[in-house]
């Protein structure tokens, strides 16, 4: 039993390390957040399990399996809140990316940047459309 708790211990480490790599090394926000949904999820989930299997009590196996589920039920709800979210609020997508399905789905907030201070065509300075942040 405790060598399958420690493969359960290795594989989860390795799914958590793969998935602050795939954080590092991802080039946009939506892709980082699949990273650390998926990834960081199955890992929570398996090193748990390997303490569920060590420990062996009642109540630790029930408090990690009310744990898994509830990280299994949390992160996609919040990673797809997050990736709408960031939609919104236009952030850009990654220049190779070829599909943009959220295009005409997602509405997108109003356009925050502050235009730089431009004289109009009367000669008075043009006024801010937003206040910097």
């Amino acid at each position: 039993m405790i060598w399958i708790a420690g493969a359960l211990f290795v594989f989860g480490a390795f799914l958590m390390l793969l998935t602050g790599i795939g954080l590092l090394r991802m080039p946009d926000v939506f892709m980082r957040m699949h990273a650390a949904t998926k990834g960081a999820s199955l890992g929570v989930a398996l090193l748990l399990l390997g303490a569920a299997l060590v420990f062996g009590e009642t109540a630790i196996v029930t408090k990690a399996l009310v744990t898994i589920v509830f990280i299994f039920l949390t992160a996609p709800v919040a990673g797809h809140l997050l990736g709408r979210a960031a939609y919104a609020s236009r952030t850009p997508l990654w220049e190779r990316s070829l599909i943009d399905e959220g295009r005409g789905q997602i509405g997108v907030l109003p356009d925050t940047t502050v235009q730089p201070d431009r004289p109009k065509e009367d000669g008075q300075p043009a006024k801010r459309t937003s206040h910097p942040t």
